[in-house]
């Protein structure tokens, strides 16, 4: 019986451990809030200039912000595993809206066109 306990015991102590382990280069969160935002006006300026090249556009914003892409994307990577994205996505509306207080009502326009679009969404 002793020995029964002793497996459940350890069998709780390794089922416990994480998902994913924590990257070696970690984008800070504030920084990645940075990033996200650059990287979505990268994406409008295609809709703005359709012959423009996003990919392009996505490795100058990584490179301004001195940030390889396999750190951006382990970092990505482990904040939605550790279900921290929802809060740096907004963190990055918050640095759009600062960027462009015009888009502050066009946000709140599209919010009362559809009011079931998730916070970080808009």
């Amino acid at each position: 019986m002793k020995k029964l306990i002793c497996l459940f015991i350890l069998l709780f102590m390794f089922s416990c451990r994480d998902y994913i382990d924590k990257p070696k280069n970690l984008i800070p969160g504030d920084k990645m809030s940075e990033i996200l935002a650059d990287l979505a006006i990268n994406d409008q300026a295609t809709f703005m200039y359709p012959n423009s090249n996003l990919e392009a556009g996505t490795r100058f914003v990584l490179k301004i912000h001195h940030v390889k892409s396999e750190d951006f994307v382990e970092s990505f990577k482990y904040y939605v595993v550790k279900e921290k994205m929802n809060d740096i996505a907004e963190d990055a509306q918050k640095i759009l809206l600062k960027k462009d207080p015009k888009a502050d009502q066009y946000v709140k326009d599209k919010l009362k066109k559809n009011p079931n679009v998730p916070s970080f969404a808009r």
